[in-house]
């Protein structure tokens, strides 16, 4: 129990998969702009990275390792989480509209996420299980709503504040997220 304990915090604060190993960076910059849309998003990250997690455990572990076919688990983690958004886009089409057209290229962008296909191979590569690769799949997804979400918080917020001109646009940005790396970087503690 206490390594899901650590995997959990680990996963959402100290190895926060945008601010420390700088993966998801596409939708984290650019649906950031509006809390409503960065919570979508984040909602939408958390339940695709789960259920690929979840899902690729178990074709990991039921079908590539007895088939001795564990060399093609990239391949067939993308379609699953390829499979995954497709399901997601067609929800949010259906039941939120203004949520899938405020996020727009973003949502089938989840697909080449680094960071969904990046958990579900890091699950395999440190042997987690399929209740501790879920596990870690959830929290990692919650860390990147937490980044993403605060992030939006953080634009909203300086949106209309009066900064020299070389530091509007991405170059606010972009300095507002190295900020935040380092403030996620305090919760690994002090070496």
């Amino acid at each position: 129990m206490e390594n899901i304990l650590l995997i959990t915090i680990g996963a959402a604060l100290v190895n926060n998969v945008v601010l420390s190993q700088f993966l998801g960076l596409c939708p984290f910059l650019g649906v950031s702009k509006k809390v409503e849309t960065a919570a979508g998003m984040g909602g939408a990250v958390i339940f695709v990275i789960t259920l690929a997690s979840f899902v690729c455990g178990i074709i990991e572990k039921f079908i590539l390792i007895p088939a001795h076919l564990d060399y093609l688990n990239t391949i067939v983690f993308i379609l699953i989480i390829a499979a995954l958004v497709q399901f997601v886009e067609m929800f949010l089409h259906k039941s939120m509209p203004s949520l899938y057209n405020s996020l727009g290229v973003y949502l089938p962008l989840i697909t080449t996420n680094c960071a969904v296909l990046g958990i579900a191979l890091k699950n395999v590569q440190n042997g987690y299980g399929i209740l501790t690769g879920t596990v870690n799949g959830f929290f990692t997804a919650v860390g990147f709503s937490i980044a993403i979400v605060i992030m939006a918080g953080i634009r909203e917020q300086i949106e209309y504040n009066d900064f020299p001109e070389a530091f509007k646009g991405s170059a606010s940005v972009l300095f507002t997220a190295g900020l935040m790396a380092i403030a996620f970087f305090g919760f690994s503690g002090i070496i």
